[in-house]
C-alpha cells in the first residue's frame, strides 16, 4: 500500500525520515523546556516530590540532621554496652590496647567528639546565612553524600587519637554540655513567657480565659502532687535529709516564682509560674532519680538490669528526649534575640543555620556526658543513662538555675525601667 502525501509530511515532521529534522525538533523542545523552567511561576507548578527532595529544603534538612544525631547517640550506646562483643576488631588499633581504651566510657567520648566536630564544621560553614539564594543554603540543605562521607570520617578518625586527648576532651565536654543546658533552659523559659504573653494579650485574653485557668490549675496540681510523691518515694525517713532538702527547695522556688509573678509591679499572672513550677519539679525528680540506688532513700533508681523491660523502655524514651530537646532548642534561635526580628520576605532562611548546628555540636557533648554519668572515670551499667551523684548535682543545679533565670526575666524589665527613670 502506498503512503499519502499528508502522512509523509507528518512523518517527516516528526523526524523519522529525516535525521536533521529530528535534531531541529528536539532542540526546539529543549528550548521550550528551558523557557518554562525560567518562568517565575514554574516553582508553583512543581510536584511535592520536586519541592521536597530535588531542591534545597531547610525544613527537611533539619529532620535529617536530627536523625544523624539519633544514629550517633545509638552508636555511642552500642560501643559502651556491647562494644566488647561486637567491635573486638578494635584490638588491632595501636591506641586501643586490646580495645580497652576504645570502648566503654572512652568509646563514648570518642563518638561524642566525632559528632561534635561534624556539627562544628557545619556551624563554621553555615553561620551568618541570611538568604536562601546564598550558596551556604545549598550546602546546609543538600550535598548529603559528601556530608555522609564526612560523618563517617569523623566517626572513624577519633579511634586513632591517643587516649590522653580524650581526658582533656572530657573536661571540655563538661563545659559544652553545661552550655547546652543553659541554652535549653532559656529556650524553655522563653516559650513559657511567650505562651503567657499570648494568652494574656487583648486578642486572646477573653477567648482563652477558661483554657488558661484549666492549664494553670493542672500545672499547680501536678507540681504539688509531684512533690508529695517524691516525699513518699525518695524521702520515707528523716535520714534522707538530702532528698528532703531538694524537694523542699523545689516547693520554696514554686512559691517565690508565684509571688513575684503576681506582684503588682510585675503582673505576669499565674500561668507562667505554674508551668515553670511543673518544669522545676520535673528537674528535681530527674535529679533524685539519677542518684545511685539505695535501700531506703532511692529504691526506685535505675538499676541497669537489661532484662527489665521497664528499664529498656525508659532508656529508649530518654534517648528520644535528648534528640527532641536538641532539635527543638536548635531551631529556636529567636530566644536569644534582644530585638524581635520577623522574616521580611520569602528569601530569608526559616531559621538560623549556624545556631542550629552549634546547638547540635554542644548537644553531642551533652549526650556524651549523659552516657558516662558526667564522670570520665566511671563505668556505667548497661541500659542506664545519667546515673550517679555527678548527674544528680548537675540536674539539681540546673533546676535552681532555671528558677533564677525565670525570676530574672520577670524582674529585668522593672530593673531597666527603674534605672532609666533615675538617669
Amino acid at each position: 500500500m502506498g503512503t499519502s502525501a499528508n502522512e509523509t509530511e507528518e512523518t517527516s515532521a516528526l523526524g523519522f525520515w529525516r535525521p536533521e529534522t529530528f535534531s531541529i525538533v528536539v532542540t526546539d523542545e529543549l528550548r521550550k523546556i528551558g523557557m518554562v523552567m525560567e518562568d517565575p511561576g514554574y516553582r508553583e507548578k512543581d510536584s511535592w516530590f520536586t519541592r521536597l527532595f530535588l531542591r534545597p529544603n531547610p525544613s527537611i534538612a533539619r529532620y535529617i540532621y536530627a536523625f544523624i544525631f539519633l544514629i550517633t547517640s545509638l552508636l555511642a550506646w552500642t560501643i559502651r554496652d556491647y562494644g566488647h562483643a561486637v567491635l573486638s576488631e578494635l584490638r588491632r588499633l595501636k591506641g586501643c590496647h586490646g580495645a580497652r581504651y576504645c570502648l566503654g566510657t572512652e568509646g563514648v567520648l570518642r563518638i561524642s567528639f566525632g559528632c561534635s566536630m561534624f556539627f562544628f564544621v557545619l556551624f563554621f560553614t553555615t553561620v551568618g546565612t541570611k538568604k536562601v539564594k546564598d550558596a551556604r543554603n545549598s550546602w546546609h540543605s543538600e550535598w548529603w553524600l559528601a556530608k555522609m562521607l564526612m560523618w563517617v570520617s569523623f566517626m572513624v578518625v577519633p579511634f586513632f587519637i591517643p587516649s590522653k586527648f580524650f581526658m582533656i576532651y572530657g573536661k571540655v565536654a563538661h563545659v559544652g554540655a553545661g552550655a547546652f543546658l543553659v541554652i535549653q533552659l532559656i529556650s524553655v523559659i522563653s516559650f513559657i513567657n511567650w505562651l503567657n504573653d499570648c494568652c494574656h494579650s487583648e486578642k486572646y485574653a477573653e477567648r482563652c480565659h477558661i483554657q488558661v485557668m484549666i492549664i494553670t490549675m493542672a500545672a499547680y496540681v501536678a507540681s504539688i502532687v509531684g512533690c508529695i510523691m517524691m516525699y513518699v518515694w525518695y524521702a520515707p525517713e528523716l535520714s534522707c535529709w538530702l532528698n528532703i532538702l531538694f524537694i523542699s527547695l523545689t516547693l520554696l522556688l514554686l512559691q517565690i516564682m508565684t509571688f513575684i509573678s503576681v506582684h503588682p509591679k510585675v503582673r505576669a499572672g499565674y500561668l507562667a509560674p505554674g508551668l515553670m513550677g511543673a518544669y522545676t519539679v520535673f528537674l528535681c525528680w530527674s535529679g533524685i532519680r539519677s542518684e545511685p540506688q539505695t535501700e531506703i532513700c532511692n529504691q526506685k533508681a535505675e538499676v541497669g538490669n537489661g532484662s527489665d523491660w521497664l528499664t529498656i523502655v525508659s532508656f529508649v524514651i530518654a534517648i528520644l528526649v535528648i534528640v527532641v530537646a536538641t532539635f527543638s532548642t536548635g531551631i529556636d534561635s529567636k530566644c536569644f534575640q534582644f530585638k524581635k526580628i520577623e522574616r521580611s520576605s520569602d528569601d530569608d532562611v526559616p531559621y538560623g543555620y549556624g545556631f542550629f548546628h552549634f546547638v547540635f555540636a554542644i548537644g553531642s557533648m551533652y549526650f556524651g556526658m549523659l552516657f558516662i554519668g558526667w564522670d570520665v572515670h566511671k563505668n556505667m551499667q548497661k541500659w542506664t543513662i545519667d546515673v550517679g551523684w555527678a548527674s544528680t548535682w548537675v540536674r539539681v543545679v540546673n533546676e535552681w538555675l532555671a528558677a533564677i533565670i525565670f525570676v530574672w526575666m520577670m524582674l529585668a524589665p522593672q530593673v531597666w525601667k527603674g534605672r532609666s527613670e533615675t538617669t
